[in-house]
């Protein structure tokens, strides 16, 4: 009788092994979807809040790195697709209370690459539309920053439990108090009452 013994490159035994954490990788500035999509890559990847110079303007503190997520397919009408998964932490200043407020925004995001000077009106509503240039790639890097810019809130406040902001009227300084002028209409009502 033959015995089969079975490796496994990923257990030891019934155990995980230890693996050395894997190295963060930059997600490139440009990609080519029609090649992602042929070779069915996946990017799996850090990009610096220093790429995103409109988005420092709008956040109150840099907080870690974006976290991307992106593949590229052919759905089913043969339409290329390019999904992702962004997630970012932000630090904003809450409009109640002038207080940080610390947001952790997390996007799925699915776009219909269209050549440039090609027309989307036959896509549907379900994908973005997202230009190629002349080279047939994508400005990953803007797009990125264009949608986390358009996730912050307009107006970003904390909960009204959690914000520390009091209803009680504030006033910085003190208040001369004012002397009481005569109204300039009693001079006219007494000229009313002597004629």
């Amino acid at each position: 009788m033959q015995r089969k013994v079975y490796f496994y490159f990923d257990y030891i035994g019934n155990y995980l092994y230890d693996a050395a954490p894997m190295q963060k990788v930059k997600i490139p500035r440009t990609i080519d979807p029609v090649k992602i999509a042929k070779q069915r890559l996946t990017y799996d990847g850090i990009v610096t809040f220093d790429s995103f110079a409109r988005l420092e303007q709008v956040v109150q503190e840099k907080v870690g790195e974006v976290q991307v997520k992106i593949h590229c397919d052919y759905d089913a009408q043969k339409r290329l697709v390019i999904y992702s998964n962004v997630k970012a932490p932000v630090t904003l200043t809450c409009q109640r209370c002038n207080g940080d407020i610390g947001l952790d925004l997390e996007l799925d995001l699915a776009y219909a690459a269209v050549a440039a000077g090609k027309s989307s009106d036959h896509l549907p509503d379900y994908y973005e539309v997202v230009e190629l240039n002349e080279e047939g790639e994508v400005n990953l890097h803007q797009l990125i920053e264009d949608e986390l810019i358009l996730a912050i809130p307009l107006v970003p406040m904390h909960e009204e439990s959690l914000c520390r902001y009091s209803p009680e009227p504030i006033s910085f300084g003190e208040i001369d108090e004012v002397e009481d002028k005569p109204n300039p209409f009693e001079i006219l009502k007494q000229l009313k009452k002597d004629s």
